[in-house]
């Protein structure tokens, strides 16, 4: 007696549509769980100018984490390079602005893979870090920094212009054609602000 045909589930093209879906669902989800995460921004959480005796002063300070590629460079060997530009501007209502100084200063950031540690240079000097938060804080904050003379800051209705950045124009040329546009190398922070008076010694003011 022939045996009777196997009987098999039928499957449907919606069943088959759902399945698909269902794995698609499934594969982006592990995806989005392995993606590094976004890239922190660059936070200019401080910054005044002031005048006085001593001519124009800035503070400043900033926060950032490095991106992991830029983590990533720089345990390679990839030298980073940050910068803090600032512009002293006069505003002049019958004519175009006038600059009156522009200032810059370089921090060099590198790992040390000998020692396992971080070493910041700026001008001449440099200092080393045991780990990366260390160095960065060395980085991310300077006082009185002097921008203008005395006689530039005897000047009305002054504008400072300022940056701070990842300049990436200084690293290797292979490596800036390569990251092109890639957002974890984008640090970098701009603001403008008005230049006051230097409250008096004694007066409560915030060092």
């Amino acid at each position: 007696m022939p045996r009777p045909p196997e009987l098999r589930p039928h499957s449907s093209p919606h069943s088959s549509l759902r399945r698909r879906r269902l794995l698609a669902l499934a594969a982006a989800s592990l995806l989005a769980v392995h993606l590094p995460a976004r890239p922190a921004a660059l936070d200019l959480v401080r910054l005044d100018a002031l005048r006085g005796d001593q001519g124009v002063l800035l503070n400043f300070e900033t926060r950032f984490d490095l991106p992991p590629a830029v983590e990533d460079a720089l345990s390679r060997g990839i030298a980073l390079h940050f910068s803090a530009e600032a512009v002293l501007i006069q505003a002049r209502w019958y004519w175009r602005d006038k600059e009156l100084a522009r200032v810059s200063r370089t921090w060099r950031l590198a790992y040390q893979p000998l020692t396992l540690s971080y070493k910041v240079s700026q001008g001449g000097l440099s200092q080393s870090y045991r780990s990366l938060g260390e160095a960065l804080r060395a980085m991310q904050r300077l006082t009185h920094w002097r921008i203008a003379d005395a006689q530039a800051a005897d000047e009305d209705r002054l504008q400072l212009e300022f940056t701070y950045r990842l300049d990436t124009e200084q690293l290797p040329r292979p490596m800036q054609i390569g990251i092109g546009s890639q957002p974890d190398w984008n640090l970098r922070a701009s603001r403008s602000v008005p230049v006051h008076e230097q409250p008096p010694s004694g007066s409560g003011a915030r060092p």
